[in-house]
């Protein structure tokens, strides 16, 4: 089961020296005045969008509420009468307890998730399966995100895995910023394959951000996370951008059996 941890950071003001190596290799490569975050930031290929929902279910009814998700949401995924994707579904596991997270992704964007929502309201197993969750719930909320330019699209992967979500509040007009550093920093991550998605909001909470990754249990998150901090310029990439987030939610997270 999954588990979403928060830890909240106070940060300081950064400051940088003018000689530091590191400092100009992060200058800004983009001016965010000329353009929206989302014509700077996410991938030109592609028109996919992303949903994340957060689920707060009630204590005794979680695994009810998993076979449920079981029943009904793999259907959906399969049938290409729907234009999208469950690219993941979780429970989480070390912070916020009883917590389900779906991931969804839209192939074509928003006349996509248009088009799936319409269709959806016309299911009859579908509206069945929603007010029977409503009863299961504590609380919900959701985010439509897009995802970096220089993430990996979040792709089928063996198991199991522990997935981690890293979201990040941003101080608001930092979002460029953000993406510069992580541009080039993402590299220092990539060595065993644990970066899954990077994504940013577009409607919901702003200036959110979510790292996704995966490691096969919890030394294996241990060693690669301790293996970055080898890598010149990694402590300096940790130090700055933490002086763009206003707070840091971490949770771990473990996919039902289904």
């Amino acid at each position: 089961m999954a588990v979403l941890k928060l830890f909240f950071i106070s940060m300081r003001p950064a400051w940088i020296s003018k000689d530091s190596w590191f400092k100009s290799l992060f200058v800004r490569k983009v001016d965010p005045r000329k353009d929206a975050h989302s014509q700077l930031l996410a991938k030109k290929e592609d028109t996919n969008l992303y949903k994340i929902q957060f689920h707060n279910v009630k204590p005794e009814c979680l695994d009810a509420y998993n076979k449920l998700c079981e029943e009904v949401l793999p259907s959906i995924n399969a049938d290409s009468h729907y234009p999208c994707e469950l690219i993941g579904t979780w429970n989480t596991w070390y912070g916020e307890q009883d917590q389900a997270v779906h991931l969804w992704r839209y192939r074509g964007g928003y006349p996509a998730l248009t088009e799936v929502m319409n269709k959806l309201r016309q299911n009859k197993e579908f509206m069945e399966y929603r007010n029977e969750r409503g009863k299961m719930l504590l609380s919900r909320r959701n985010q439509l995100l897009l995802e970096f330019s220089f993430w990996n699209e979040p792709t089928p992967r063996p198991g199991p895995n522990i997935y981690e979500l890293r979201s990040y509040q941003l101080r608001p007009g930092t979002m460029i910023e953000w993406g510069n550093y992580w541009a080039r920093a993402i590299e220092f991550r990539q060595q065993n394959s644990e970066a899954v998605g990077g994504f940013f909001s577009q409607i919901g909470s702003l200036y959110m951000v979510h790292h996704l990754w995966a490691y096969k249990d919890l030394q294996s998150r241990e060693d690669t996370r301790n293996a970055a901090w080898q890598h010149e310029g990694w402590d300096e990439v940790v130090y700055y951008t933490g002086q763009l987030a206003l707070f840091l939610c971490i949770s771990l997270a473990l996919c039902p059996s289904f």
